[in-house]
């Protein structure tokens, strides 16, 4: 499934679905609209070719305007690049799917997408709010629609040619095998928090075996102190073979084979972030002994990432 030993040129194949995912890739959950513009333009120029969005983060435009700024200057053809973004819990009904997807893909200005997420597998009440709530707080879900149902709309993306390949987000091992058992279109990747505090091993194993792609967020603790980027073995790894600790945890996720999402502000974070090798053996067999265990978003019980605030901007 991994081509290259070249980290930063790395491509995992999608073997339900069309292309080949770059296993690093930039993640665009950035709230302020101008930082998303220049995050995005500073990823491109410093070699990045995934770029992973979602209708949720409402940022798609600008990351689209990002992009098609950055292909024009760079001379870099569309398909050259790998672009992600996902459906929102408020439009899980399958009439919503397709009308929800063509929205994103205006929104980001491109006329195909090579890989469409179900962001997470909670259906919240169908409309415009992307955020409904009673009125003592509580999430309103959707209890009239599967995942299966909205699974079955994702399938019919692709058999019209829109989008190149289809998975699933946030979603745990035991919610995974009933859509993998009953999908025609098999999930082509699956998109979760892990990093070495939350290995997601058992995930792992079944998605090599069914030659799923397992896209690792937060792979640097998302910034959550104290997280994995404090965690000593990683320092100490990290002090011992010349690189920052950061450029140790994402070595380690692309080693063990997965793909990717970090999302650095700034130019000199996008080309650290980049600027990844091959740990050694020892040092790479320390990192998987870690014994901490840590969730640092509980979005897999809930629906509701909490990575995103929930009022004003996403």
């Amino acid at each position: 499934m991994i081509e290259s030993s070249d980290f930063r040129t790395t491509k995992i194949s999608l073997n339900h679905g069309a292309g080949h995912m770059p296993a690093l890739g930039f993640g665009t959950l950035i709230p302020d609209a101008a930082a998303t513009i220049s995050a995005t333009k500073n990823a491109l120029e410093a070699g990045f070719r995934h770029f992973d969005c979602a209708e949720r983060y409402r940022n798609e435009r600008e990351v689209g305007e990002a992009l098609q700024a950055g292909l024009a200057a760079g001379g870099i053809a569309r398909e050259d690049i790998f672009v992600t973004t996902k459906l929102w819990n408020s439009n899980h009904r399958p009439e919503r799917v397709e009308p929800a997807f063509e929205a994103s893909l205006d929104r980001l200005r491109l006329n195909y997408l090579d890989l469409y997420l179900i962001h997470t597998p909670f259906a919240f009440q169908p409309g415009e709010e992307q955020d409904p709530r009673d009125e003592n707080g509580n999430v309103i879900y959707d209890r009239d629609v599967t995942l299966l149902d909205t699974w079955r709309a994702m399938e019919g993306l692709v058999d019209r040619g829109r989008c190149r390949a289809i998975g699933l987000s946030d979603i745990t091992l035991d919610g995974l095998l009933p859509v993998y058992e009953s999908a025609r279109i098999k999930p082509a990747v699956v998109q979760v928090e892990s990093h070495p505090h939350l290995p997601e091993t058992e995930l792992l194993e079944f998605c090599k075996e069914k030659r799923i792609v397992l896209l690792a967020f937060a792979p640097l603790g998302h910034g959550m102190r104290p997280g994995p980027l404090e965690d000593p073995v990683i320092v100490a790894i990290a002090s011992r073979i010349g690189k920052t600790p950061a450029q140790v945890l994402l070595a380690w996720a692309v080693q063990r084979g997965t793909a990717l999402l970090t999302t650095p502000k700034t130019a000199d974070r996008a080309r650290e972030n980049f600027n990844i090798s091959p740990l050694p053996e020892d040092a790479f067999d320390e990192i998987s002994r870690i014994q901490t265990r840590q969730r640092l978003n509980d979005v897999v019980n809930t629906g509701s990432p909490g990575f995103i605030p929930r009022v004003g901007s996403a």
